[in-house]
C-alpha cells in the first residue's frame, strides 16, 4: 500500500499504455499504489488536469504555478484561494525557487513564491515546495512570511541533512524521489537516513525521475515502491513498515482520511 505524494498524471504520455489513462491507472493498482497527488505546475493546464483525475477518489492534486516556468501567467492570491476551494485539492504548489539558469534578476521568482505562501495560510493548506540551487533563499522566503503555519513537503529534495533538519524544524516534510536510487546520489542517500519516520514522504515526480532499474524511461506512480524500497534499504526498515509509516505521513499532511 503506498502514496505517492507528488506525480504529473497529466503530463505522462499515455501512448507506452494503449493511450488509456484507465490502463494507466490499473498498472499503476497493479503495484499496490492506492493514493497519488497530481501536482499543478501552471494556472492554464488546472482545467484539463482538475478534469482527468476528479472522478477518481484515489487521486488528489494541488494548484500552483512552478518556479522554473518563465512564459506563463503568475498568480495572484486570490486566484489560487479560489482555485483550491476545488474539492480535490489538498495543497498549494508547486512553487519554491529553481535557480539552475539563474540571472541578475530572480526577483519574480520570489515574489511568486511569496505569493503561494499567502495564499496557502489563507487556505490553511500544505505548501509543496520546489528548491533547486536556491538553499538560502528557499530557508529565509519561508521564515520571513511564517510558511510554519500551514507547513508542507520539500518535494524531490536533495540537499544535506543540515537544510532537511532547518525544514523540518519549521513544520516541512521531506520528499525522497526516484534519485535516491542513482548510483551517483550518496549524498541523498546519506541525507535520507537520518530523516525522522514521522516527516518522511515518498513520490515519483513522474513522467520523470525513473528509478533504477528503469532510469532513463519514463515514468509513473507504480514506480514508487522502488523508491520505497531503496529507502528501506539504507534505513534498515521492512518495506512494509516503510510504506504505511510514509502513507499515513502523507495522510496526516493533506488532511485526508
Amino acid at each position: 500500500m503506498f502514496f505517492d505524494s507528488h506525480c504529473h498524471l497529466d503530463r505522462i504520455d499515455l501512448g507506452e499504455h494503449n493511450n488509456s489513462f484507465s490502463q494507466l491507472l490499473a498498472e499503476i493498482s497493479a503495484e499496490q499504489v492506492t493514493r497519488m497527488i497530481c501536482i499543478g505546475v501552471n494556472l492554464e493546464s488546472f482545467a484539463s488536469m482538475y478534469e482527468r483525475v476528479q472522478s477518481h477518489p484515489n487521486i488528489y492534486c494541488s494548484v500552483g504555478v512552478h518556479p522554473g516556468y518563465a512564459n506563463v501567467k503568475d498568480p495572484d492570491v486570490g486566484q489560487l484561494v479560489e482555485l483550491a476551494k476545488n474539492e480535490k485539492v489538498v495543497a498549494i504548489g508547486e512553487t519554491g525557487l529553481d535557480y539552475i539558469n539563474a540571472n541578475d534578476d530572480m526577483e519574480w521568482q520570489r515574489q511568486r513564491f511569496e505569493t503561494h505562501i499567502e495564499a496557502a495560510k489563507q487556505c490553511d493548506l500544505p505548501l509543496i515546495i520546489h528548491t533547486r540551487n536556491a538553499r538560502q533563499d528557499t530557508l529565509d522566503i519561508l521564515r520571513e512570511h511564517n510558511a510554519d503555519k500551514v507547513g508542507g513537503v520539500m518535494h524531490c529534495f536533495t540537499e544535506d541533512w543540515s537544510m532537511a533538519e532547518q525544514l523540518i524544524e519549521m513544520n516541512f516534510y521531506i520528499s525522497i524521489s526516484g534519485i535516491v536510487t542513482f548510483n551517483q546520489a550518496e549524498n541523498v542517500r546519506t541525507m535520507a537516513k537520518q530523516i525522522p519516520a514521522n516527516r518522511l514522504l515518498i513520490e515519483t515526480d513522474s513522467p520523470w525521475l525513473s528509478p533504477v532499474p528503469f532510469r532513463g524511461k519514463q515514468n509513473h506512480p507504480g514506480r514508487v515502491r522502488y523508491v520505497a524500497e531503496k529507502l528501506a534499504e539504507i534505513r534498515g526498515e521492512k518495506i512494509e513498515d516503510l510504506a504505511e509509516t510514509t502513507f499515513n505521513n502523507t495522510n496526516r499532511l493533506f488532511k485526508l482520511q
